[in-house]
């Protein structure tokens, strides 16, 4: 009885964490929404500059998550030599300025469709965004 007792208790352990990290998975969808609506907050967009706006911002987006894709499969590499290590490294350096020349090129298109003083409450906005996140999910895991 006794050892029934333990097994369905680690049973239930189980499934109770099996379930809590279900509910804490990361959803690209869901953090892409939360994104949109702080910066939309945060830089106070009317209604017609963020439909001009949030395009741009996805398409901007959605060209940063390949090159942060093609970084984590870099990183994930493991070189066989120094060759390939210095190749490596080479390659995430390009790939850290094509991010820059990435946001440069959108920050540019944001000027043609928002006033300059949006735009740089936009910028700020999602850089603040992505530091609470971070904040946060660090929080987590030290509980």
């Amino acid at each position: 009885m006794k050892r029934l007792t333990i097994t369905l208790t680690c049973l239930l352990i189980a499934i109770s964490l099996f379930a809590q990290d279900g509910k804490h998975r990361f959803s690209p969808e869901k953090f892409q929404a939360e994104l949109e609506a702080y910066v939309i907050d945060k830089a106070q967009l009317t209604q017609q500059e963020t439909t001009r706006f949030l395009p741009l911002f996805r398409e901007m987006h959605q060209k940063q998550r390949t090159i942060y894709s093609q970084q984590r499969k870099l990183c994930k590499a493991k070189p066989t030599d120094e060759a390939g290590y210095r190749e490596a490294i080479r390659k995430s350096d390009q790939m850290d300025l094509e991010i820059k020349t990435l946001q440069q090129t959108y920050h540019e298109k944001f000027l043609n469709v928002l006033p300059a003083s949006k735009v740089f409450e936009v910028i700020k906005a999602e850089n603040r965004f992505h530091r609470e996140m971070w904040k946060k999910w660090g929080h987590k895991k030290n509980k």
